[in-house]
C-alpha cells in the first residue's frame, strides 16, 4: 500500500511528542476522556432513534422511550459512553469526578428504568434493535460493573441485570439462525460482537460462550488470504479482517492461532506495516467520515490484543502508531460529536496494558 508524505510526518510527530514505547493509561488522558461521555450521557439531543415506529403511540421523545440510555445521540453510544466512566472510575478510584459521576449514573441505571428497555425489546418491532453492536456494548458495561470495587457497581450491576439476560439469549438466538458471518467495516460486523461478547460470556455466561466459540470456528476456520489492502472502506469504523483475526485469537489454542494467522494474514505477523497504513480522517465535522478515527483506535485493540499473545511488538507499535495519530485529534474542534470516539480510546488503552 502507499504511503503519503504527510500520513508519515503526521505519525512521527506522535510518536515523538508521545516520546513512548508503550502507551499509559493515566490520570492526565482519563481526566481528558471522561468529559466527552459524561457530558453526553444525559444529552437527549440531537438523537437518531434508529427504531421502528409501530404506529402513533411510537412517537415519544428519547427520555420515554430509552430512559436509561437516551443521550449521546444513539442508543449504542450511550451505553458505551457508561461504559467509559464505569471503567475509568474502576481504574482510579480516587477520580476527582468521582461523585459527579456516579450520581448520573444512578440516575439512568435504575430498575425502572431497565424494565422500560427491556420493554423496547421485547416489542415485536424492534426485536432485533441494536443487534448484536449495541448487545455487545451492554454486555461490556456488565462487566465492568461487576469488576469495579465500589459499593455503587453492586447496585447498578443488579439493576442491568434483567436486560443483560435478554440481551444474552437474544445473542444466542440470533448466532443459531446465522448461517453466514457479517464482514462488514461497521456496526453489525459479527466478529466485533462476538469477540465483546466472549470476553463477558466466557465468565458469566457458559452457553453463550459455548456458542460463540462454536460460530467463530464455524464461520472462519477455513479463511484464508484476506484481503487487508482493501481497506478501509470509506465509513468503516472496524476492520473486518483484524475483528476477525482477534476473535479467532481468543477461541484458538495459540499454536492454533499462529498457523491460522499465517494462512490468514500471510506475511502480516513478520510486517504488519507493510500491509495497514493509519486511516486518515479529511473532515471530522462529517461524522460518517470521522468513523476512520474509530476504525484506528479499533485497530489498534486488536493489535495489541494480537501482539500481546503472539509476544509481537511490530504489532504493538503499529498499534500505538493508529492510536497516537487520532487521539492527538480528539480534541482539535472539528468534531460534530466525539463522545464515541473516547469509548473506543479507552477500550484500546485498556487492550494495551493487558
Amino acid at each position: 500500500m502507499k504511503s503519503s508524505a504527510i500520513l508519515i510526518f503526521l505519525v512521527m510527530n506522535a510518536l515523538v511528542s508521545f516520546g513512548q514505547s508503550k502507551l499509559n493509561f493515566d490520570l492526565k488522558k482519563a481526566e481528558y476522556l471522561y468529559h466527552f461521555a459524561y457530558e453526553c450521557i444525559d444529552q437527549e439531543y440531537p438523537n437518531k432513534p434508529n427504531g421502528v415506529l409501530g404506529d402513533d403511540s411510537y412517537l415519544l421523545p428519547p427520555r420515554e422511550i430509552h430512559p436509561a440510555f437516551y443521550g449521546c445521540f444513539d442508543w449504542h453510544s450511550s451505553v458505551h459512553g457508561h461504559w467509559t466512566l464505569v471503567t475509568i472510575l474502576s481504574q482510579f478510584p480516587d477520580f476527582e469526578y468521582r461523585n459527579e459521576i456516579t450520581a448520573k449514573l444512578k440516575k439512568n441505571i435504575t430498575a425502572v428504568n431497565i424494565q422500560k428497555e427491556i420493554e423496547y425489546f421485547n416489542d415485536k418491532n424492534n426485536s432485533t434493535y441494536e443487534r448484536t453492536y449495541g448487545w455487545a456494548w451492554l454486555l461490556k458495561l456488565d462487566e465492568a460493573l461487576r469488576e469495579w470495587d465500589a459499593p455503587e457497581a453492586a447496585e447498578l450491576q443488579a439493576n442491568l441485570t434483567p436486560l443483560v439476560d435478554t440481551l444474552a439469549v437474544k445473542f444466542t438466538e440470533f448466532l443459531d439462525k446465522l448461517v453466514y458471518p457479517i464482514r462488514i467495516g461497521e456496526h453489525s460486523n459479527i466478529a466485533f460482537g462476538m469477540s465483546f461478547a466472549y470476553d463477558w460470556a466466557k465468565k458469566y455466561n457458559a452457553e453463550l460462550a459455548s456458542k460463540i466459540e462454536e460460530k467463530a470456528l464455524e464461520y472462519y476456520s477455513e479463511d484464508c488470504d484476506c484481503p487487508l489492502t482493501w481497506e478501509p472502506g470509506g465509513f468503516d469504523f472496524l476492520s473486518p479482517c483484524l475483528q476477525e483475526a482477534s476473535m479467532m485469537q481468543k477461541v484458538l489454542p495459540k499454536k492454533d492461532f499462529e498457523n491460522w494467522l499465517k494462512k490468514f494474514l500471510p506475511g502480516f505477523e513478520k510486517d504488519p506495516a507493510k500491509y495497514l497504513d493509519i486511516a486518515e480522517v479529511t473532515d471530522r465535522s462529517d461524522g460518517k467520515l470521522a468513523h476512520l478515527d474509530g476504525l484506528n483506535f479499533s485497530r489498534a485493540w486488536c493489535l495489541f490484543e494480537m501482539g500481546h499473545s503472539l509476544n509481537n511488538q511490530k504489532m504493538i507499535d503499529l498499534g500505538i502508531q493508529h492510536f497516537n495519530y487520532s487521539y492527538e485529534k480528539m480534541d482539535s474542534g472539528e468534531y460534530a460529536g466525539a463522545h464515541w470516539l473516547a469509548s473506543f480510546a479507552v477500550y484500546a488503552l485498556i487492550k494495551s496494558q493487558e
